[in-house]
């Protein structure tokens, strides 16, 4: 039998390290190795209310359930059925979203299927529907950001257009069109402006607004304003908290109009009346920010929905198809998801991480369960080099590369921890 460590939630608030023996697979299963596992703000959710929590089992305090669903690896072992499709060694990435009517899913209801452990077991339901997907890289921290990733793909598919008097829906933003990126300098939104810049359909003009300074430089720093030039697209930051009147200054970017495509990532009333304002003939307001009070409530302009056929949309998570979209896309190069990391880790870290999300500042925090290291932002390991000299050398990685998580650091680190990632 194989031994594994793996974060659960015991019950509510009470997340704990676990060392127990994983059962033989079946002939329907696959025995994995888990190399990243980056930290959704859902785990933090669901390890807060522990059973009460709709994807949670009630038994939790006799069989624990392990956290953790945006996880990448390395196949060990493949069950008798499945060895004509999955192979011992092959990378994957776990798609987590499997729609069952329970609400069960990865990182909320199993006691061996999650990504914040050392080997889990990925159940035949999962299989069967296609969570399993392929990862051709051997950059892990991107394969864990794909399902984050998706996320953000998902809004992008999700927004549409229309022609006046054809009852069909053009999906996506528009093409050439005008795209406002409200409260966007977050992890989250430093994707949602890679992906926008570099994605298939790409708008003419881009305006991001938030009201932190030092989050809309570093957004600039990574993703500036040449680079959007470079695919043809205009690209401007802006401090709305600087502005007197913001609607007013970000339609003066754009020629004096409304825009076509307004998206929201701050679940606030001011942001949401905002976008509302700046939204021109057939504007669709995304609001992808998810709010906690279930009767948040915001006015909005119904005269403009009739006569301007403005219109409003909101997703949740991202399909299989965004997120293999992501897969490629950073594969290719032409996305860097690791914009959104601010902090890595080891396993003995994420119980705490989980339970202190909110308290913990910056971007998505990486784990990586086969090391043992504290959560550290990755502008800061070389304070660590009492511990070991080679977190300076890490610490030189990191700030050739504007100090943003990448392959060199992960393979470093993973080396220095003597990870094999082989079986």
């Amino acid at each position: 039998m194989l031994q594994t460590t793996a974060a659960v939630i015991c019950g509510e608030k009470d997340v704990r390290l676990r060392t127990f023996d994983l059962p033989q697979i079946s002939d329907d299963e696959l025995l994995v190795k888990n190399i990243s596992n980056s930290i959704c703000l859902s785990t933090y959710k669901a390890a807060l209310l522990g059973s009460k929590h709709k994807r949670v089992p009630e038994n939790i305090d006799e069989v624990p359930v392990m956290t953790g669903h945006e996880y990448a690896g390395v196949i060990v072992e493949v069950g008798a059925n499945l060895r004509d499709k999955y192979k011992s060694g092959e990378p994957f990435v776990l798609q987590p979203a499997m729609g069952l009517p329970t609400g069960y899913s990865p990182g909320y209801s199993y006691e061996t299927f999650g990504g914040n452990a050392t080997y889990s077991i990925i159940p035949k339901v999962a299989i069967d529907l296609g969570c399993v997907l392929p990862y051709k890289s051997t950059y892990y921290a991107n394969a864990s950001l794909a399902e984050p990733m998706s996320c953000i793909i998902g809004a992008f598919h999700a927004s549409y257009h229309t022609t006046p008097y054809v009852y069909e829906h053009e999906m996506g933003i528009k093409e050439g069109g005008s795209l406002a990126l409200l409260a966007c300098a977050g992890p989250m939104g430093i994707g949602a402006i890679d992906y926008a810049i570099n994605g298939p359909v790409k708008p003419s003009r881009i305006v991001v607004t938030d009201i932190d300074e030092t989050r809309l430089a570093r957004a600039e720093s990574l993703i500036p304003v040449s680079k959007a030039k470079e695919n043809g697209i205009e690209l401007f930051y802006v401090n709305t908290a600087k502005v007197e009147n913001p609607v007013e200054h970000l339609k003066a970017l754009n020629e004096g109009k409304g825009f076509d495509d307004v998206m929201v990532y701050a679940a606030v009333s001011q942001v949401l009346e905002q976008a509302d304002d700046l939204l021109g003939n057939d504007g669709c307001l995304n609001f992808f920010a998810g709010p906690t009070d279930k009767q948040f409530k915001v006015p909005f302009n119904f005269y403009n929905v009739h006569y301007e056929a403005t219109h409003i949309v909101g997703t949740s998570g991202g399909s299989t198809g965004d997120m293999i979209e992501s897969i490629e896309l950073s594969e290719s190069g032409k996305i860097n998801p690791s914009f959104m990391v601010t902090h890595v880790g080891g396993l003995e870290a994420a119980p705490h991480t989980i339970l202190n999300q909110l308290d913990i500042p910056g971007g998505k925090k990486l784990i990586y369960p086969h090391i043992n290291l504290p959560l550290t932002p990755i502008d800061e390991f070389h304070t660590l080099a009492d511990v070991d000299p080679f977190f300076v050398e890490l610490d030189a990685i990191l700030k050739a590369n504007n100090y943003v998580w990448n392959e060199q650091a992960e393979k470093a680190l993973l080396e220095f921890y003597d990870v094999s990632l082989t079986i």
